[in-house]
């Protein structure tokens, strides 16, 4: 039994000392802590919901006529129209027989000369652009700084100013008309009641009758009458950060502007010396303000802005944003606002209108040209 028991006590020990030995000689492999699961790729966030799209009705809204604009206009006689194509292409009513109406504001390029600023009698420069005529019969006042309440007072003022056709005085240009037989006949056709009919007041009434007609339609016209198919998606795009942005507060009315004046540099300054309408009314409160032009065939109007100093579409709706709105615009939605902008581009009228008439010829009687 003790010899058992003394076997059993040397096997455990020699087995101990083996499992010891093996363990020294042979240490069992480290465990490497097991590998960790990927983690799931994050679900994408949910696509941004597209913008609601601004109503047809609210975009039109903008565009209806504005009572700042005097809805009465004059009945237009067919005599009238008549003959003011006539002196609105009559380089007679200048000094020096070289100038007319139609020099700067070129019916067949969309009523403008695409020059910065117009020459005059001598080659003078004005010190504004020459805006369109195309749509000014919607305009609250006319010239840049609205010195011109009327059509006809705006047609009178270029004769006799010395910088543009320069005309010395009434006497000379009642002189030129009553020289010549047509337009005696044509002031008496166009003003049957009047016992004195050739006068500079008929004659800028004659002219301003001719461009109540100067109108074009376009595409957005369309749109507004509720093809809103007129508009392609882009040009819808632009239309609506147009309004969304505030564009519309100044550019709105039928004609898509000269509804009001505004400060230019309302938000940011806008570097120029013109003080704008505060020459007319010596008001501080109209100081650097100009008359909103009409956008109407804005793309073919260029240069643009009251100096002529943008010649650059999407940089003239760059600066905009900066100096009136306080924006800056993405390239992208530049590039849709301009898209909008060209969608204003009309038709013009036919060669019964835009074709330089035939004048009458000058008679002996008739005042020669003066370059001086």
């Amino acid at each position: 039994m003790m010899r058992n028991r003394l076997l059993l006590g040397v096997g455990l020990v020699s087995l101990g000392a083996f499992s010891s030995s093996c363990s020294k000689e042979s240490p069992p492999p480290e465990s490497k802590p097991a590998t960790a699961a990927a983690a799931p790729a994050p679900a994408p966030a949910p696509a941004e919901p597209p913008k609601p799209r601004m109503s047809h009705e609210k975009l039109v809204s903008f565009f209806r006529p504005s009572a700042a604009v005097k809805a009465e206009t004059p009945e237009d006689t067919a005599a009238q129209i008549a003959l003011g194509r006539l002196l609105f292409f009559e380089n007679r009513l200048s000094k020096n027989h070289d100038i007319s109406c139609n020099s700067c504001h070129d019916l067949a390029t969309f009523g403008v000369d695409g020059k910065p600023t117009s020459e005059g009698h001598k080659g003078q420069k004005g010190t504004r652009n020459a805006p369109t005529v195309f749509h000014a019969a919607g305009h609250i006042a006319q010239f840049w700084d609205g010195r011109a309440a009327t059509l006809e007072e705006q047609a009178a003022g270029p004769m006799m100013n010395p910088v543009e056709m320069a005309m010395p005085d009434e006497k000379r240009v009642l002189a030129t008309l009553n020289s010549i037989p047509q337009y005696v006949k044509g002031f008496k056709e166009a003003f049957p009641r009047e016992k004195k009919p050739v006068n500079v007041a008929n004659a800028a009434r004659a002219i301003a009758a001719f461009e109540r007609k100067l109108l074009t339609t376009a595409r957005f016209d369309k749109f507004l009458a509720g093809d809103e198919s007129a508009l392609t998606e882009q040009e819808r795009r632009g239309l609506e950060l147009f309004a969304a942005s505030g564009c519309t507060t100044c550019h709105n009315g039928p004609a898509v502007g000269g509804t009001s004046f505004q400060k230019l540099g309302l938000i940011e300054e806008y570097p120029t010396g013109d003080k704008g309408r505060f020459e007319v009314t010596k008001n501080e409160e109209d100081l650097h303000k100009f008359r909103v032009p009409t956008l109407r065939n804005v793309e073919k109007t260029g240069p643009w802005f009251h100096d002529g100093s943008v010649k650059d579409l999407p940089q003239a709706v760059r600066l905009m944003a900066k100096h009136q709105l306080g924006m800056t615009f993405s390239e992208p939605e530049v590039d849709d606002i301009v898209a909008y902008l060209k969608s204003l581009t009309g038709e013009l009228p036919g060669p019964e209108v835009l074709a330089p008439p035939t004048l009458p010829p000058s008679t002996k009687t008739t005042p020669k040209p003066d370059p001086t």
